[in-house]
């Protein structure tokens, strides 16, 4: 069939030439439309369930709200995890499904499951979903400051000037504001008054309720005219509202608001600040983006909405964006873009250079684009967005898609050199495409069929590498086809006139000169040769401490045994679930302790953020402490987040770069690195845990696991202070373990509440209820919203409560007043004991079950390694009872580890199963058992210089890495059978001739399949390794997962490339000599 493929194009040259031009255009329009991100979104899907109950405290928020609504959302189809988080006012639960699920229809299923929880929740309290975001939606954030104006004018700005119109942009979710103070009117009683008055705060928040509202009266009929009625009645301001009658005293004189409290504008209370660059505190506004839109163009829209918004304010406020995702995708795209350029010149220069024809060199040169171009083409009609890792898979395959070119255009100069005069010029072509193009697409099948593994990863690690694995498959698809289709038309087109004799060119001469000796070597010396190949192999991945350690006794040996183990590189190899992906922006994430007031949150906040700032490579600090008013966020007063927006690496300048001692070593710009250990060096601050990290991966982190550092340790358990006691005992165990840089365990109790216990008989003797006193409590102590102002576009809450003198401390909440049924008024401490307590600031759980979390963060060590050095170490203390779990308690390790253990699971299924299709596909194109073996021995070949090179540059083995390997497979498959074929045709060719008759002859037919066929195979070893080469000295965004990609196949490369050409005409000797040794007449024998 391939032939008749070959046979078609070559018959229809113009069909071809035509298609393939509507194909490039296609895929020039591709490439013009297809959306920009910067890396694929890895979150999962999600649906965020937010309840709103102000005034409760968490346990109360955790028994009435987030536990019936996890129990329920448990049994949403496809729902893989429920966590749920309980904090002062409000509750979050997130639903996360499996991979593949419709966003909407979770919504609609999740949706489905609340509406039949009402019964079950407290009156009034009204669940709603969280905007249709993903947990990447943070796509851009600003901040807004005025030297005029205040906190409270400026809040007002953001949610009711600049929100609404940000909120239209087509694909915006959300726009949530941070920061600030938000307006509101508040009423403050006077309990004295009110007694005086004889009146309760029931009647004053009655009045004041019912004096703010407009009704409509119908219309009537005037003068042939219509008019419509309105009663206007809205509250204008805090003299109105002063206006308002709450009773009737002596005479029938009215009691007015303003004689029983103070009216006055206020903040309402706030779980969020914002601060900018360690000035002051600020406004922020968050740009959440819809679930499947293009982030770049959002950003865009959102930045020439945001600029025409702010030409509207006034002059002396000022808008500074304090985060923008499209400069990390412009970067990283662009970074991409101009790898794959470099490539594409260098695998140029390098066919020109083996073949010193330009013409030749153009088949390829003019091939590599087109199948770009149609992998292009498929990306958009996917819709698979142009990012780091689609654009990667196209980098990684560059070198790979033109080598069936390279080897088609090396076989026509050979057959050209040969019959050029004797034969018709496209006949030559043609016969030298047959040849070698069923060996050629066969071996790109096994290319394509390698990285099935990858399609079957899973979450996090599937999503970020599908597309490479899916535009990786495209382009050698497209490369396979327009290998059979219009390279033999160019081939026939370009390469015509005086073909350069390989001899004449010095490079060939070279290759030739130095492989002639080494086949001599190896088939004189077969047996040493394969064995030295095997020792090679063993030596590589031989588990030398493990044996050291099993069998050899304390003393000087076994430490001499493990001292040399360090030459024995896949034992040393780490592990990690993946390299850091650097965003080109790093996030501040310290960890305080609960129940800290927000005077003292602003206050680190600032402190911090202005020694960030004070660093020459910060652009912008934007700190945030608390929630952002978005179901997206999740986060406790405590929690501190600054955004550190970085200049352009370029404008870093250069500085002295010193070592643990302090001594300089050297004067240059600092790495990312470099820079967060000085930023670690210099924010040291008593109370605070340290942990820098990067916002798209955070946001993803605490998405999949809820750990925001690399290690995580959830307790789980019924009981929360329990689950404190086990959390700090597993935190001062991992404290103890090599690589720790952090740990700190949550202290699940160490909130402060003042605890009111109701007497029972007491408030019976009085007439009450447990109601009424709780009602007296949340009004007059909490606070309570009476209603809502309306000033044109603008909302303000009217909020109700006792003067802070009548609660400043527990002898003032003693004398708080609760009015009887009978019409005395008693006071509290009568009716109910008063204390402070230690109780919960948040609660974690998940599957409904509460968890207590231990955040640890490691340096200089790999993740996999850590995990098990820090397991055994819990382990152990637990066996020695320094941890006790009790019946119900138990441990999860978290964090990368789980998606670690998850994708090496994975993996082992999964690789077996490709390994066997390979096989078979291998044999169906050889049709030889031994063939199959020799091509497959190439995967170990490439193995030692994979696991070298690894080795030597300190990279940990991650699922980056095995997708490396994994693609490496694929190349050494078809290097291998690039070997076999010429030394198969150099066989078949002196069998033809009847020079096959004794070992010499062998020689010879070995001899000129691989030392006169050299160009070829180095040809495709040298084109494969140049276009991998530039990725290793990339730099800038994604560079460091696709450094370890492209690593381990350039290592590989290099010795499956050398070790196939002096150990596979050993083994090739070998087996045709044992055929050459037996009888004609036996052979013939055998199949009777």
């Amino acid at each position: 069939m391939l032939q008749r493929i070959i046979d078609f194009s070559l018959r229809n040259k113009f069909l071809v030439l035509l298609g393939t031009a509507v194909l490039g255009v296609g895929g020039i329009y591709a490439v013009r439309h297809t959306r920009l991100d910067a890396i694929p979104d890895l979150s999962d899907v999600q649906v965020i369930v937010y309840t709103e109950w102000a005034g409760q405290a968490p346990q109360i928020v955790q028994d009435q709200l987030t536990y019936p609504i996890t129990t329920k959302m448990l049994s949403v189809p496809k729902a893989k995890v429920v966590r749920g988080y309980s904090f002062y006012g409000f509750s979050f639960v997130y639903v996360i499904f499996e991979d593949g699920t419709d966003p909407y229809w979770a919504r609609s299923r999740v949706l489905e499951y609340l509406s039949n929880l009402a019964s079950l929740l407290p009156r009034g309290v009204q669940p709603a979903l969280g905007p249709d975001a993903t947990g990447v939606g943070w796509a851009f954030m600003y901040s807004l400051t005025s030297t005029n104006r205040d906190l409270a004018e400026l809040r007002s700005i953001q949610d009711w000037y600049l929100r609404y119109p940000l909120a239209a942009v087509e694909g915006v979710a959300e726009v949530a504001s941070v920061g600030g103070f938000v307006k509101q009117y508040q009423v403050t009683v006077d309990p004295v008054r009110l007694r005086a008055y004889n009146l309760s705060v029931a009647d004053v928040a009655a009045a004041v309720r019912r004096s703010n509202g407009e009704v409509g009266g119908r219309a009537l009929e005037w003068a042939e005219k219509e008019f419509i009625l309105r009663v206007r009645g809205y509250l204008q301001g805090l003299d109105d509202l002063r206006q308002v009658a709450v009773g009737v005293g002596e005479r029938g004189v009215p009691i007015l608001l303003g004689q029983v409290a103070t009216v006055e504008l206020g903040p309402d209370m706030r779980r969020g600040i914002a601060e900018l660059n360690g000035k002051g505190e600020a406004v922020g506004g968050i740009v959440v983006v819809r679930h499947g839109a293009n982030a770049r163009q959002v950003i865009q829209d959102v930045k020439q909405k945001l600029d025409q918004a702010m030409r509207g304010l006034p002059p002396d406020i000022h808008c500074t964006i304090v985060y923008d995702r499209s400069v990390l995708i412009d970067r990283a795209v662009r970074t991409l873009a101009v790898k794959l350029l470099e490539e594409s010149l260098v695998v140029a220069l390098v066919c020109l250079a083996f073949l010193m024809h330009l013409r030749s060199a153009l088949v390829a040169i003019v091939i590599l684009p087109l199948a770009v171009l149609m992998s292009f083409l498929v990306m958009f009609g996917q819709g698979i967005s142009s990012n780091i890792m689609s654009l990667g898979g196209i980098a990684i395959a560059i070198g790979a898609m033109v080598d069936a070119v390279i080897i088609m255009v090396e076989n026509a100069h050979k057959h050209l050199e040969r019959d050029q005069g004797r034969k018709p010029h496209w006949g030559i072509i043609r016969d030298a495409a047959v040849e070698v193009g069923p060996a050629l697409f066969y071996s790109l099948l096994v290319i394509t069929v390698s990285f099935l593994p990858v399609f079957a990863l899973q979450a996090q690690e599937g999503r970020l590498f599908k597309p490479l694995a899916y535009t990786k498959t495209y382009a050698m698809g497209a490369a396979a086809i327009l290998s059979l289709t219009l390279a033999p038309i160019l081939m026939g087109l370009f390469i015509r006139g005086r073909i350069p004799a390989e001899e004449r060119n010095p490079l060939n001469r070279l290759f030739i000169w130095l492989y002639h000796p080494v086949v001599d070597f190896v088939i004189k010396w077969r047996w040493p040769t394969i064995l030295i190949a095997g020792a090679v192999i063993v030596w590589v991945f031989l588990p030398w401490n493990w044996l050291a350690a099993r069998w050899l006794p304390e003393g000087p040996v076994r430490e001499w045994a493990f001292r040399a183990g360090r030459f024995f590189p896949y034992q040393n190899l780490g592990s990690e679930f993946m390299p850091p992906l650097y965003e080109g922006d790093l996030l501040y994430m310290p960890t305080t302790f609960p129940g800290l007031a927000p005077t003292k949150a602003r206050e680190l906040l600032q402190v911090t953020d202005k020694i960030i700032r004070q660093f020459p490579e910060v652009r912008h600090v934007f700190g945030k402490a608390g929630r952002a008013e978005t179901a997206t966020d999740p986060a406790p007063l405590e929690m501190l987040e600054t955004t550190i927006l970085l200049k352009d690496e370029r404008e870093w300048p250069r500085v002295d770069i010193r070592d643990e001692n302090g001594r300089r070593i050297a004067h240059r710009r600092r790495t990312p690195d470099e820079l967060v250990d000085a930023l670690n060096a210099a924010v040291q601050i008593p109370g605070l845990n340290n942990a820098w990290t990067m916002p798209i991966k955070t946001r993803i982190d605490m998405l999949a696991t809820g750990i925001k550092t690399p290690v995580g340790i959830k307790v789980a358990g019924p009981n929360l202070a329990q689950l404190e006691r086990i959390a700090a005992q597993v935190e001062a165990v991992v404290k103890t373990v090599p690589g720790t840089r952090s740990a700190f365990a949550e202290r699940t109790m160490s909130g402060n509440y003042i605890e009111f216990d109701i007497r029972r008989a007491a408030i019976a003797r009085y007439g009450l209820t447990v109601g009424d006193v709780q009602e007296v409590l949340e009004v007059a102590l909490g606070g309570l919203p009476l209603t809502t102002t309306i000033e044109g576009l603008e909302r303000y809450t009217v909020n109700l409560r006792y003067s802070r003198d009548f609660r400043e401390n527990l002898d003032a909440l003693r004398n708080v007043v609760v009015p009887t049924p009978a019409g005395p008024q008693v006071p509290l401490g009568q009716l109910a004991d008063i204390r402070t307590v230690r109780a919960p600031m948040d609660i974690k759980s998940e599957g409904a079950v509460p968890n207590a979390w231990v955040y640890v963060d490691v340096k200089d060590i790999d993740v996999g390694t850590y995990v098990r050095m820090a397991m055994r170490a819990v382990n152990e203390a637990a066996a020695r009872g320094v941890i006790t779990l009790p019946s119900g308690y138990h441990l999860i390790w978290s964090g990368q580890y789980e998606y670690l253990q998850r994708a090496q699971q994975r993996l082992r299924l999964v690789i077996p199963l490709t390994l066997l299709i390979i096989i078979l596909i291998l044999y169906l194109n050889t049709r030889s058992v031994v063939k199959t073996a020799m091509v497959l021995l190439a995967v170990p070949f490439s193995l030692v210089g994979a696991i070298w090179i690894l080795y030597l540059l300190h990279y940990h083995l991650s699922v980056a890495v095995w997708v490396g390997i994994i693609a490496l497979a694929g190349l050494d498959a078809e290097t291998g059978v690039v070997m076999l074929l010429y030394l198969d045709l150099a066989y078949e060719d002196g069998k033809k001739r009847g020079l096959m008759n004794n070992l010499g002859h062998l020689r010879d037919a070995i001899y000129h399949g691989a030392v006169k066929r050299v160009r070829p195979k180095t040809m495709t070893a040298c084109v494969i390794i140049a276009g991998l080469l530039p990725i290793l000295w990339s730099q800038g965004a994604g560079a460091d997962v696709m450094k370890r990609i492209a690593t381990p196949m350039v290592g590989g490369v290099i010795t499956s490339t050398v070790m196939e050409l002096a150990i596979y005409p050993a083994l090739y000797y070998l087996w045709r000599s044992r055929q050459l040794c037996h009888p004609p007449a036996r052979a013939e024998a055998i199949p009777a």
